[in-house]
């Protein structure tokens, strides 16, 4: 059982334009967790630099999912929004957790293996230590749960693991500077300063993949525009993707059985049942046995009664950058003083001089 103050932390890269995978895996989830819970949700700016270290406009992309957050629902009064860099503390972290974890643990990292490929020796230190700087961003604020997608499930355990070492190697120094709390690990009991943070999985989370291929997932990556609907698609944008979709020439089924084997048809029912929170057997039972040419047309009409709000919000906060900038500096203050308190905390518990 988690004694620490429960607090909610996710974040996400300003790199290319977010898109609807983006919003119902990830995004959607944000804003319904903030109505239970404590939570901080950061544009992380620092992780962009990982696997390219140069972009076009770094500062319009931040603000881009700044205001998709905003948009979509999240209140960054009652919560905090904010962009990493803003808060030095996670780097401070992040070196001392460079220094906890252990290099094998990070060269057995899935992504890190597929960035790099077969030229590991070429990529950035950064991109081999971006487990240790995403465990600091979690850490940083003590935050007991993340909301996680399957790709990200590996880094969390990887957090969990460096908190779990510095718990045990420091046990003694948090008890003494009476800081922490008890906790088990195994049969062994700790005085542990960072919580053992737990997944958020909060059901399935729709999987939602490419337009143009439904073996792939839909990617910001992908050269092909028409393989997504971007969170800024205006309403013929969004009406023309659907509609060049990849189908196949059956009907829809109508059980969900029936959707094996045809990898676009349990995209596009996906989408919609997510779209409507419904279940995919729901949206069979209303078309099942209908044709493409019947169910797209009602596909593109959820799609742009949902994401054309946001669309439309996220557009007139970009015309405002400053107001963007000025919520982004509050919220980086308020964490800012969440993250040094801690800070403080671990400089004492590690010996620093201050």
């Amino acid at each position: 059982m988690n004694a620490f103050k429960p607090l909610v932390f996710s974040g996400v890269q300003p790199t290319g334009n977010l898109h609807l995978g983006n919003y119902l895996g990830a995004i959607r989830k944000f804003v319904a967790l903030q109505e239970d819970n404590d939570c901080i949700y950061c544009v992380v700016d620092m992780h962009a630099i990982t696997a390219q270290l140069v972009h076009s406009d770094l500062k319009a992309q931040t603000r881009s999912i700044a205001a998709a957050f905003i948009a979509s629902g999240i209140d960054p009064v009652k919560h905090i929004v904010f962009n990493q860099s803003a808060v030095p503390q996670h780097a401070e972290l992040a070196w001392v957790f460079n220094c906890v974890a252990r290099i094998g643990w990070m060269e057995r990292m899935t992504q890190f293996k597929d960035k790099s490929g077969k030229n590991a020796e070429q990529v950035s230190l950064g991109l081999l230590a971006y487990p240790s700087l995403m465990a600091a961003d979690i850490l940083v604020y003590r935050a007991t749960h993340v909301p996680v997608g399957d790709d990200q499930k590996q880094h969390l355990e990887l957090a969990r693991d460096i908190a779990q070492k510095f718990n045990i190697d420091f046990s003694d120094h948090i008890r003494k500077a009476g800081l922490g709390l008890d906790i088990t690990v195994g049969d062994e009991p700790v005085h542990a300063y960072f919580p053992m943070v737990e997944p958020l999985i909060g059901g399935p989370a729709p999987r939602v993949m490419s337009l143009k291929d439904g073996t792939k997932k839909m990617s910001k990556s992908d050269p092909s525009d028409l393989s997504r609907i971007n969170l800024m698609d205006d309403v013929d944008a969004i009406s023309k993707k659907i509609k060049k979709a990849k189908t196949d020439p059956d009907a829809l089924p109508s059980e969900v059985e029936g959707l094996k084997g045809r990898p676009e048809a349990d995209n596009l029912v996906g989408i919609y049942a997510a779209l409507s929170d419904k279940t995919k057997a729901d949206v069979l039972s209303e078309f099942g046995g209908q044709q493409f040419s019947a169910f797209k047309p009602a596909l593109v009409e959820l799609a742009v009664n949902v994401l054309a709000p946001v669309n439309n919000e996220m557009r007139r906060l970009l015309d405002d950058p400053t107001h963007i900038d000025a919520i982004l500096k509050q919220g980086g203050e308020r964490a800012g003083a969440i993250a040094e308190k801690t800070m403080n905390e671990v400089r004492d518990i590690i010996g620093f001089l201050r």
